[in-house]
C-alpha cells in the first residue's frame, strides 16, 4: 500500500471517528441508529473506522452516510483525496423542491424563529423521514375513501 492510500485511510477513518462521536455527543444515537438513519451497514462503518478497505468506499455510500448524519459529503470527499465533482450525484440537478418543504426550511434559518419552535420543525421532519411506509393497499384505500 502507498503511503498516500494509508494517509487517505487514515484521514476518512478519522472523519467518520468525528461524525460517530458527534452523532453520540450531540443525538444519543447508537451505531444501530447511525446505521438505520444512513442506510449504511454497521459493518462498513466499522471497516472505515478501522480504514480497513482494499478498495475505495462508494461515493454513494459515503454521501448516505454523510447525508444521514446532516454532513456535508465535502469533508469526506477531501479525507479520501477526492473531488466533488467526481460523484455521480454531482452529475445530476437536484429535483424541484416541495414549496411546503422550502417554507419549513426558510422558517429553521430565521432568527425570528424560537428555538422550541425549530427543535419541533426538526422533529416532527425527522419523525416523517424514518416512519416506516405504509403498505400499497393501504394507501390505496385511503385514496378511495374521500
Amino acid at each position: 500500500m502507498t503511503e498516500s492510500a494509508h494517509a487517505r485511510k487514515i484521514a476518512f477513518a478519522a472523519f467518520v471517528r468525528r461524525a460517530l462521536d458527534d452523532a453520540r455527543a450531540m443525538r444519543a444515537w447508537s451505531g444501530t441508529e447511525v446505521s438505520r438513519r444512513t442506510g449504511v451497514s454497521r459493518q462498513t462503518i466499522n471497516r472505515w473506522v478501522r480504514g480497513d478497505w482494499a478498495s475505495d468506499p462508494e461515493a454513494e455510500r459515503v454521501v448516505a452516510f454523510c447525508e444521514g448524519l446532516g454532513l456535508n459529503p465535502t469533508a469526506a470527499f477531501a479525507a479520501l483525496g477526492w473531488e466533488r465533482a467526481a460523484t455521480p450525484r454531482a452529475a445530476t440537478a437536484p429535483p424541484p423542491m416541495d414549496p411546503d418543504v422550502e417554507a419549513l426550511l426558510r422558517r429553521l434559518v430565521d432568527p425570528n424563529v424560537s428555538d422550541a419552535e425549530k427543535f419541533h420543525i426538526r422533529e416532527t421532519i425527522r419523525y416523517l423521514a424514518y416512519r416506516p411506509s405504509l403498505p400499497v393497499d393501504v394507501r390505496k384505500r385511503g385514496n378511495r375513501a374521500g
